[in-house]
């Protein structure tokens, strides 16, 4: 249940002073009574209810008579969950899936109390139903499963209108705005208005993982049209029915949105999610510098793909410094796949003590093979990374994977093509040709069926020492002989719940290139020699809220270095600054929300 909610100046600034984890929660005024409070998800406690409360509210009789414990309703839900896993057994795992996603989805919209202690204590498992990979089910389905709705919706018919409608959200203050306009929901493609499933999934994840007041988090969709032209024939589809904007249409559209938003509230963070690459380049370069934002496309990728080729390095037994001499390939030239290579050459260079942007080992290729200054029509965002093709003997522009990789004798093959299965067999047995006895293959593409490979064809082909990460989440392959592959999932959760809870607490109104490279490296050394040498690149997703704190604390004094920082309520920079790391570290564990019934106090 949600800590105070009177909007006096007083009340919230007790809010922010109060610790999210007090053992006794203090009352939440509500301005409702009887049904209405039952209504509403953010105030209902179903059958949690105490009869002293029931009577204050005018909720008996509403209700079943016998009170449950939040202990007794919460095994509740995991006993019907674990009944619907043995009821579907044997069912299409897309089936089985959205069931899955369904039963939280229910809990979701009666009581989110619940729902998120739910998550908290169970992200392991539920972490793949409501994010990848069966959020990218969801949101192809979206329109069958609109029940009611969640976030707010800005479309191109709105132009001219957003500033007046930003203040039909109810909550006085949003911290963590996510966004998308549906063009690129992962791998599927063009998805439209049911791409709100992504920053409804995303959002989920910074309460679980990062702790963000659910109160104060919007999920938002900018609705600009279509060219899914089997979306524009559904009936049931949600969305405008026309071809999508563009040009100078198209960014009107987003700037208005933009302004909207830190008009009302100008302390917010706004992540970007699954735009189409042209449009994450330019939004971003648009507004990093006039707002508080970030894409997580472009910056949380890179960010946990530094981290796990970082982590590489040291997987083979090589220093870190050594990543200046790391060869790489790169399959998918689009916004994810440039935005590791853009990472990756700011680490270089920062290792180096000199730019390197044009003296790398960094090979890019697209859907027409390896690029190369001799590529017609190159795309700028692509130039800095393509080769001369005289550099390697026998390589050519357009040269394939396999040529590639047999020619380079790659250190890292790293897949973000939205291709499945790209990484066939006969380009994994080329990598058992790299010049370095445990080369790596991360395959990070999502959802599941757009992995560039298995981990089993993997292990399989390309020889059992090989380090393996993926976008979505796979199982251990067992080698036999008592020897495990071990999986690593190259998650973006890892970092954008920490990114944004660390930008918030510091009160940057900015985000910066050494802000995400601090995360990055702050996920990067989490791991202990004896796990990375196992190939164990990443930590359990179980220890998520653990790894967010150090990841948001890192992000926090980057702020505070690079003189960014105007604190957040009332801990101003001056307190921030004297903190140590570890005081940094417990400042942030301190701010994370945590799910408790509180007393509800009825007011006029």
């Amino acid at each position: 249940m949600w800590r105070l909610t009177r909007s006096s100046a007083a009340a919230a600034g007790l809010l922010c002073r109060r610790s999210y984890l007090a053992a006794i929660p203090g009352p939440c005024i509500v301005h409702k009574r009887g049904a209405d409070i039952l209504h509403d998800p953010w105030f209902n406690k179903d059958t949690g209810f105490p009869l002293t409360e029931r009577d204050r509210l005018g909720l008996r009789g509403l209700l079943p008579p016998r009170v449950f414990s939040f202990e007794q309703q919460y095994a509740r839900f995991m006993e019907s969950y674990h009944s619907l896993e043995k009821n579907t057994r044997g069912q299409p795992e897309s089936v089985v899936s959205l069931a899955k996603w369904r039963i939280l989805n229910r809990l979701h919209d009666r009581n989110e109390t619940l729902y998120y202690r739910v998550l908290i204590d169970n992200i392991k498992d539920f972490a793949p139903i409501i994010y990848t990979p069966t959020v990218g089910l969801v949101c192809q389905n979206y329109s069958g499963l609109f029940r009611r709705p969640r976030g707010m919706y800005f479309s191109a018919k709105d132009k001219g209108e957003m500033m007046s409608m930003i203040y039909n959200w109810p909550a006085h203050q949003v911290d963590m705005v996510v966004v998308t306009d549906g063009s690129r929901i992962l791998g599927l493609g063009d998805l439209g208005v049911q791409g709100i499933g992504i920053p409804i999934g995303k959002l989920d994840v910074y309460v679980a993982a990062a702790g963000m007041n659910p109160q104060r988090i919007l999920p938002v969709m900018l609705d600009v049209g279509t060219n899914n032209q089997r979306l524009l024939e559904d009936p049931l589809y949600l969305g405008l029915r026309q071809p999508r904007l563009e040009g100078d249409e198209y960014l009107s559209i987003v700037d208005e949105f933009m302004e909207a938003v830190f008009t009302r509230w100008p302390k917010a963070i706004v992540q970007f999610e699954d735009f189409q690459m042209k449009w994450a380049f330019e939004t971003l370069e648009r507004y990093r510098r006039r707002f508080c934002m970030f894409n997580d496309d472009i910056q949380g990728t890179a960010g946990v793909a530094l981290a796990g080729l970082l982590g590489t390095v040291r997987a083979q037994g090589r220093p870190l410094s050594d990543f200046v001499n790391q060869k790489i390939v790169v399959v998918g030239a689009g916004s994810a796949g440039l935005g590791v290579l853009n990472v990756a050459v700011r680490a270089v260079s920062l290792m180096a003590g000199k730019d390197v942007m044009d003296n790398h080992q960094f090979y890019l290729l697209d859907k027409d093979g390896l690029i190369t200054k001799e590529r017609k029509n190159l795309d700028p965002a692509a130039a800095p990374f393509a080769q001369n093709p005289g550099d390697i003997e026998g390589l050519r522009e357009g040269a394939n994977l396999v040529e590639v990789v047999k020619k380079v004798k790659p250190h890292v093959l790293l897949g973000l093509s939205g291709v499945g299965g790209i990484f066939n067999e006969e380009v994994l047995k080329a990598m058992r040709e790299s010049d370095i006895p445990k080369p790596a293959i991360f395959a990070m593409s999502n959802p599941t069926m757009n992995a560039e490979c298995t981990p089993a064809d993997a292990f399989k082909c390309a020889g059992e020492n090989v380090v393996f990460a993926s976008g979505s989440p796979f199982e251990n392959v067992e080698l036999g002989n008592g020897k495990v592959g071990h999986v690593n999932q190259a998650n973006n959760m890892y970092l954008f719940p920490g990114i944004g809870l660390g930008t918030l607490l510091s009160g940057a109104r900015f985000i910066t290139d050494g802000m995400l490279q601090s995360a990055a490296e702050c996920l990067a050394s989490y791991m202990t020699d004896d796990e990375i040498k196992k190939g164990i690149l990443y930590p359990s997703i179980g220890s998520i809220r653990e790894i967010t704190a150090e990841v948001g604390a890192a992000v926090l004094r980057a702020a505070v270095a690079e003189e960014l920082a105007e604190g957040h309520c009332d801990v101003g920079p001056k307190e921030l600054s004297q903190m140590s790391k570890e005081e940094t570290v417990q400042y942030v564990k301190r701010n994370m929300w945590f799910p408790v019934y509180s007393p509800l106090v009825h007011e006029k």
